[in-house]
């Protein structure tokens, strides 16, 4: 253990930049009431666990009776589009109802439960301005082939405007594509719904393993989800963020170019080595990349040795 005078922590909160403190505000204040032991304090967090096991084996029932209640939706606004919702299905409604459990496992007061529940509606509302409106704008962007123009749908156009752009470089490029995918849609699945076929194609047109470029594809996704729309906000509303979304993905933009800077790079090496050999545009600018975090770590703990200095 470090001696006490080596202790980090934050400057003091007067300190503070504008963008890290919301509206929750932290207490020490002591709650009265009986001890809780440990079984009572687990049982919430084992009981979701295995609901959702359970209603997701396909081995029993109880998933089938869940889906058995299912709401329609037919040709929503006379563009042909469908969609259905599972509402006992949904992993929400497991934590409604261990909700319900827990209120009498804990033997939690009327008013203090009824408190808990009027602040999660009301974070939860004012993440949902954002998450509305989202939806629709990413069905949009899926759903928006055809129509007269006959043209293929928007995230096949912007990405292919891409490929005609960088050719070769591509699978430098395919991992933001893929980012880009979970940003708009939310997820790293939709993101591989909208573009897998579409990287496949492309690895095929340059004359590479396609299989490596989809791989790419799913890379960036998943480093997609630190930018992600749906992600921030709902990471926020829990913190009190709310409305500092825009400082958080400015935050997070850097690590995420960085991921898939270097895992794109690492993608283009791999795929051009048989023709290119080992030292290529990809095996280079990984190691910049590289090169450069280490500089940048090795800065920024100098500046923090020297600032524990100037305080000694």
């Amino acid at each position: 253990m470090p001696s006490r005078d080596e202790i980090w922590d934050f400057a003091p909160r007067s300190d503070w930049h504008p963008d890290w403190t919301g509206s929750i505000e932290i207490s020490d204040d002591q709650h009265s009431g009986s001890r809780m032991g440990h079984f009572r304090a687990w049982t919430p967090y084992v009981l979701v666990a295995t609901l959702l096991v359970v209603t997701r084996l396909r081995q029993l029932p109880v998933g089938a009776w869940l889906r058995a209640i299912r709401l329609d939706l037919h040709d929503m606004f006379g563009t042909g589009i469908s969609a259905s919702v599972e509402p006992l299905f949904v992993p929400g409604s497991i934590f409604i109802a261990v909700s319900l459990v827990t209120f009498s496992v804990h033997q939690m007061k009327k008013d203090r439960y009824r408190r808990a529940w009027s602040h999660s509606l009301q974070t939860t509302a004012g993440a949902s301005v954002a998450l509305i409106f989202t939806v629709p704008m990413v069905q949009v962007f899926i759903n928006s082939g055809g129509g007269e123009s006959g043209i293929d749908r928007m995230p096949i156009v912007l990405a292919g405007g891409v490929a005609s752009l960088v050719g070769g470089a591509w699978p430098i490029v395919s991992t933001f594509i893929g980012g880009l995918g979970a940003f708009v849609a939310g997820s790293n699945t939709v993101s591989n719904m909208m573009f897998s076929l579409f990287q496949f194609n492309v690895g095929e047109r340059i004359g590479v393993d396609p299989h490596w470029i989809v791989a790419l594809q799913a890379v960036g996704g998943a480093a997609g989800n630190m930018i992600c729309v749906h992600n921030v906000v709902a990471a926020s509303a829990v913190v009190g963020l709310l409305g500092k979304e825009g400082a958080i993905i400015r935050l997070t933009l850097t690590p995420f170019v960085y991921y898939a800077l270097l895992s794109g790079s690492v993608g283009y090496s791999i795929v051009w080595f048989s023709d290119r050999g080992l030292v290529n545009l990809g095996s280079v600018l990984a190691f910049l990349v590289l090169a450069s975090f280490a500089i940048t770590v090795g800065l920024a703990l100098r500046s923090a040795s020297r600032g524990k200095t100037s305080d000694a």
